[in-house]
Formats: C-alpha cells, structure tokens, sequence
C-alpha cells in the first residue's frame, strides 16, 4: 500500500485515504480547508502558477523605465563633462559624434546586461519582476545559474530580430514561455 504526504499538514497517510489534486494529495481532515483555498483563487500547495503575459509585460515596462532613468543619470555624468572639457572648440566638438554614439550603447549595453543578470541571478527577479510579483525559475522549480541568467539575457536579444513575436509567443504557451524561456528552459512563475 503506497503513502504520501498531505500538501497542507505534511503528514503521512495511506494514498487510498487520502483525495488527489493533479499531483498533490490532502488528507481527509484537511479537505475542507483545502477545497477553501480553491474556492478562493489562492496559492495551492505543490501547483505551479505561471505569471501571465500582461504581467511579465508589466515587469517588463516597469524594468524599462527603471533602466532609462539609470542611463540617462550614467549619460548626463560622462557626456556633460566631455562637452565641457572641450570649452565649445568646433574641432573638438567634431570628434564627439562618434566616441558619443559609442558610449551610449556600451552605457544601455552594459546597464542592461548587469541589471538583468545580476538580479534574476541572485534573486529570480528584476526590480520590475519583484515589483509584478514574478520570478524567473529553472524547470524544476529551483534558482537559475549566472551562466543560464547570462544565456537567457542573450536569447532575449533574439526576440528583437522576431520583431517582439519572442515575447508575444508567452500570451498563447499554456506555460508562458517566451522565446527565450524556451531556448534557456526556464520557466516565469507567481511568488
């Protein structure tokens, strides 16, 4: 006679005692208390609840803005002082475009490459994932590596050259995958 445990007391009981729930099992005494939980929409135990495309769409916006503001602040420290260092000398204005337009993009390159990596490694979630109450996870359910934080930046870099169909792809997954949650095997879910 095989046993599991309860999802909501962790007690062990016979599995023909118990009522079954997709994978999870609850023991008789707390059906009731369980059957509420469902009722009322919330988090159940040992159920995954992947985070929907509007949210993720919300993180995404929210991690947008927070990333213009850090690289307009990091432009206006390196580039005013490069306009005035020249004092206004047209020959040294003329140089600028170039060396300008290259430390822009190394500014949003760089800005965007450490805040997505170093977040979602450490914490599972950006600022802005935090703040939508989502997390980026591995299949299994556990923390993802710096190396798979890193490969999963890079694979949403290719939902540019899809033209965004990358991203909308996660509104019609039935696990709300994008792109590059499909390339790197990971997986975005509610906390």
């Amino acid at each position: 006679m095989s046993s599991n445990s309860c999802a909501e007391c962790h007690s062990v009981y016979p599995v023909d005692e118990m009522i079954r729930y997709g994978t999870i099992f609850v023991c008789g005494s707390c059906k009731p208390r369980f059957m509420q939980k469902l009722a009322e929409g919330a988090a159940v135990p040992g159920v995954i609840r992947y985070a929907g495309f509007w949210r993720r769409f919300l993180a995404y916006f929210v991690d947008g803005v927070i990333l213009g503001v850090v690289n307009l602040i990091l432009m206006m420290f390196i580039l005013i002082p490069m306009v005035v260092v020249s004092n206004g000398n047209p020959d040294d204005l003329n140089a600028l475009p170039a060396l300008v337009v290259i430390l822009i993009y190394a500014i949003q390159i760089g800005t965007g490459f450490t805040y997505e990596t170093v977040l979602i490694w450490k914490y599972g979630a950006t600022l802005g994932k935090r703040i939508c109450q989502v997390e980026v996870v591995r299949v299994d359910g556990g923390p993802i590596s710096y190396g798979l934080a890193v490969g999963r930046y890079f694979a949403k870099i290719l939902n540019a050259f899809t033209l965004g169909i990358g991203y909308i792809i996660a509104a019609f997954d039935e696990e709300k995958r994008g792109l590059h949650d499909r390339l790197c095997n990971t997986r975005v879910i509610m906390k």
